[in-house]
């Protein structure tokens, strides 16, 4: 089996590519058993995305890397020929950044979507995974979204991400085409560039820094351990049924505040360390996906708890200074 990962180089597209070829040291509990022929990792290399996240896996002959953009469409063509999977990760998403200017989210996770489908389209490719976010469905104040909710987004992030979300299932109603689309919660762990609230959080606190705290530190994220989102998209890209949705969550609801606070306990800091800032336009209130759907038809449940998954992440940030420092002072030059 070829599978080609787009923004293979990022965050939780380097973890998906690690898992397939078996990192060394990585978990393969509950992973299943996909065994690609190849491996093509289609990456712009653009501020997030870095060739060190695939370093454990660099050295395997299944691994091929295509420095391109999902935008460009003779690129595109070119490294979508003959493949048989695609896993669809690469997305501008940041929320802050997509405030300041919209442009480059809608040109990417729109116009690089609908690329990467016609060229899927053209040349048979047997099933697309499309990996989307919870933010598509807006704010919930109580309960859990399904799968059918309907999509309300509030950022131009978030909507940039419905309306590709659209675009998938779209090619599959009217062409016919093997899609399926993932939207998961808040994900946390190695490898996640320090823009992120975790790693922002975790490094500030390991250089003696403050961190900051939108409003009143009321807002509610479900958090994900990224293996296991990388898990969820594996069983999808295994099992999931054509044309449907599936939610991947993490199981544990927590304030920004309550994060704050273990984040605090965890790297030996104190609440004075905390500045508390004027909160983000557009600010969802509340996330929170109901993962029933995945977990009786392709047997899905997280397996890093919260504490734990914590834990070991800011472990790895403060055992891995080497990889994050020269990012953080790239960003600030």
């Amino acid at each position: 089996m070829r599978i080609l990962v787009t923004g293979g180089a990022g965050f939780i597209g380097s973890e998906y590519v690690r898992m397939l070829l078996g990192a060394p040291g990585g978990s393969a509990e509950g992973v299943p058993p996909i065994q690609p022929s190849r491996v093509t990792v289609l990456d712009a290399l653009t501020y997030s995305g870095n060739r060190a996240n695939l370093a454990p896996v660099a050295d395997d002959p299944r691994l091929e890397f295509v420095h391109g953009d999902i935008r460009h469409a003779e690129v595109v063509d070119e490294v979508v020929a003959g493949q048989d999977v695609i896993v669809h990760f690469a997305a501008e998403s940041h929320v802050d950044r997509s405030i300041s200017g919209a442009g480059p989210f809608v040109c990417t996770n729109v116009l690089g979507t609908q690329t990467l489908l016609d060229a899927a389209l053209r040349h048979g490719v047997r099933r697309f995974v499309h990996v989307s976010t919870d933010e598509v469905y807006g704010s919930i104040a109580e309960g859990s979204w399904t799968e059918d909710w309907p999509l309300a987004p509030n950022s131009p992030y978030s909507a940039s991400k419905a309306g590709s979300d659209l675009l998938a299932l779209a090619y599959h109603r009217t062409h016919g085409m093997d899609v399926v689309v993932t939207r998961c919660s808040n994900n946390y762990g190695p490898y996640q560039y320090p823009e992120k609230v975790i790693p922002l959080f975790v490094t500030n606190l390991l250089d003696g820094r403050t961190v900051p705290l939108y409003g009143d530190g009321g807002n509610v994220r479900d958090w994900l351990h990224v293996h296991d989102h990388c898990r969820g998209v594996a069983m999808v890209q295994q099992g999931g049924r054509a044309g449907e949705v599936y939610h991947i969550g993490g199981g544990t609801e927590l304030t920004n505040k309550e994060l704050t606070g273990r984040l605090l306990q965890a790297c030996g800091a104190d609440w004075d360390r905390v500045t508390l800032v004027a909160d983000r336009k557009g600010h969802d209130r509340r996330y929170s996906l109901d993962i029933s759907k995945i977990n009786k038809e392709l047997g899905y449940a997280p397996t890093v708890g919260l504490d734990d998954g914590l834990a070991s992440t800011v472990d790895w940030y403060r055992d891995n200074r080497s990889w994050w420092e020269p990012l953080r002072k790239a960003a600030a030059a």
